[in-house]
C-alpha cells in the first residue's frame, strides 16, 4: 500500500491565550509578559515551546504548554492593567493539528486558497481549511493548523483525506 502524503496528528496539551489590545500602546508590556518578541503583522514568533502569533491588528494568540496557561493569563492581565484589553484562555475552543512530511504542502494547498509559496518562513496565515476557519504556519517538517474545536472532527477528516496516498498535486 502506498504511503500517505503526510502524517496528520491531533496535538494535545497546548494552552492558547487570546490577547486583544492596542498593540502599538501595549506591545512592550505584552512581549514582556508573554516572554516573546511581538510578531510583525501576519507573522509568528516561536521560542522553544511558546509561540506568539499575529491574528489581526489588535489581536495576538499565545500558544504554550497547557500547564503554563493560567500563569500566562495572570501575567498578561497584570501587564495590561489600565489598558482597554482582553486576555482570555481559549484553549478549550481550539483544535490543533500537525501535518508533517515531504508532501505536507500539498495537503494544506488542497484545502486552502492561500498561496503557500508566498508565505514567509515565519508567516502565519488566517484562511480556511476546506469550509472552516483556520490558521496555519510552518513548523519543522510541515505545518501546524488551528481551527475551532467545534469543527475538529471535520478538520481531522478533510486533512486525512487530503493526505491520501497517490493524491499529490500536479507539479507547479
Amino acid at each position: 500500500m502506498a504511503e500517505a502524503l503526510a502524517q496528520v496528528a491531533r496535538v494535545e496539551g497546548l494552552g492558547m491565550v487570546t490577547i486583544r489590545a492596542d498593540l502599538a500602546r501595549a506591545g512592550d508590556a505584552i512581549a514582556e509578559a508573554a516572554g516573546l518578541a511581538l510578531p510583525e503583522a501576519t507573522r509568528i514568533v516561536t521560542d522553544g515551546s511558546r509561540s506568539l502569533g499575529w491574528m489581526s491588528p489588535d489581536e495576538l494568540l499565545l500558544i504554550l504548554p497547557a500547564p503554563e496557561t493560567a500563569e500566562a493569563v495572570a501575567a498578561l492581565t497584570g501587564a495590561l492593567a489600565g489598558e482597554h484589553a482582553l486576555v482570555a484562555d481559549v484553549s478549550d475552543a481550539r483544535a490543533v493539528f500537525d501535518v508533517l512530511g515531504c508532501d505536507a504542502d500539498d495537503v494544506i494547498a488542497k484545502l486552502s486558497p492561500a498561496d503557500l509559496a508566498a508565505l514567509p518562513e515565519d508567516g502565519l496565515r488566517r484562511s480556511r481549511a476546506a469550509q472552516t476557519a483556520a490558521a496555519f504556519w510552518r513548523i519543522a517538517g510541515g505545518w501546524r493548523l488551528i481551527g475551532f474545536r467545534s469543527t475538529a472532527d471535520y478538520l481531522d477528516l478533510v486533512l486525512h483525506n487530503a493526505a491520501l496516498p497517490g493524491s499529490q498535486l500536479a507539479p507547479r
